[in-house]
């Protein structure tokens, strides 16, 4: 355990940051799912919605840090490949 006020500080601040991350990041793997189980289904037009959403939202996560830009065009580019094959 830390010793140092400002120590003390960081480690609850990171456990702040660790756990928006890590729900940011659950729900674009749920994003990500919805997505491709309507390609799965052959549902175009709800495939076509949940890939603006995802997009959008993979977006913002990019801006707050929470992806790099390459991972964040990486996942939208293979899920509009996917959206794309229907």
């Amino acid at each position: 355990m830390a010793n140092i006020k400002s120590a003390k500080k960081r480690i609850k601040v990171i456990k702040t940051k660790t756990l928006r991350n890590k729900m940011i990041k659950s729900k674009v793997k749920t994003l990500q799912k919805k997505v491709l189980a309507a390609v799965a289904a052959g549902d175009k037009e709800t495939a076509i919605a949940n890939f603006k959403e995802t997009a959008a939202y993979i977006d913002k996560a990019g801006a707050k840090g929470v992806f790099h830009k390459n991972t964040c065009a990486r996942k939208v580019s293979g899920l509009q490949k996917a959206v794309n094959s229907l």
